[in-house]
């Protein structure tokens, strides 16, 4: 789509290029931006001229730069990401998107969008990650990304706010995962999005997302009963209704899928 309010365009080289004129919007793949009207939009900074690495392995655990796209991010090799490594494609495919969304749209955009089937989202949340952002006045901060979301295409961002990076803990990283997603449609929007994880020291998470308006992590000290997991996914307090289908389906088919990932990491 042609933005026709929008009349510059610049390619952020340094931090400083970052503080934003009026009418001015951060772009990193633009896949959403170009998708609509941008009323009140006049201006563009590029975020992917900064020449930021896309994959970083730290002794933390990953790196992943904001503006690494989901085709980047969803051939990484076991070797760099560890035994966690099916989740990461896992999620990417959970994405309404064609191969050429993939090689453009950026992982820091899908999260910075918030959507609740954004499947950046879910992979994050998924494994603890946690997000650094620059704020305009030159400071930083961790969120976890988790908290980073309060509802559907809503979150903690303030204007100016930039999403730097994303962090993922090598306990994560190294732990055994499930995935399981589902949709009205074969081709359509995630309905709901659920994730399951067993770390090395027996403690088990389920996430679930898409489903809700925003993520929600369950924590165990292992792996729980299936009445004691079905307790808490039937307890979320924000599964919604939209045309692609509503809350009691979104409820019904996450206590389904949530058993079905408890039953293959505790097998």
């Amino acid at each position: 789509m042609d933005i026709h309010t929008v009349t510059s365009y610049r390619a952020a080289r340094r931090r400083d290029d970052l503080r934003l004129a009026p009418g001015e919007r951060l772009l990193g793949g633009g896949t959403w931006l170009y998708s609509e009207p941008q009323v009140g939009t006049t201006g563009f900074v590029d975020l992917t001229t900064l020449g930021w690495e896309a994959v970083e392995r730290t002794e933390a655990g990953l790196r992943i730069a904001a503006t690494c796209t989901i085709a980047e991010l969803s051939a990484l090799p076991e070797s760099i990401i560890g035994r966690a490594h099916p989740l990461f494609f896992q999620c990417a495919s959970a994405l309404l998107a064609s191969f050429k969304i993939w090689n453009v749209a950026t992982v820091g955009g899908n999260i910075c969008r918030s959507f609740a089937a954004a499947g950046m989202v879910s992979l994050a949340v998924a494994l603890d990650a946690t997000a650094e952002i620059w704020a305009e006045n030159g400071e930083e901060r961790t969120e976890a990304v988790a908290d980073l979301i309060t509802g559907n295409g809503t979150n903690t961002l303030a204007p100016g706010d930039v999403l730097r990076a994303i962090d993922f803990p090598s306990h994560a990283l190294d732990a055994r995962t499930a995935f399981r997603k589902i949709a009205l449609a074969e081709l359509g929007r995630s309905g709901a999005v659920l994730t399951g994880r067993v770390d090395d020291d027996g403690s088990a998470v389920f996430t679930v997302t898409a489903a809700t308006l925003t993520p929600w992590v369950l924590r165990f000290p292992g792996v729980p009963s299936a009445a004691q997991l079905r307790e808490r996914v039937e307890a979320a307090s924000d599964y919604y209704t939209d045309p692609l289908g509503s809350a009691d389906w979104r409820r019904g088919v996450s206590v389904v899928l949530a058993e079905e990932i408890r039953e293959e990491l505790a097998s």
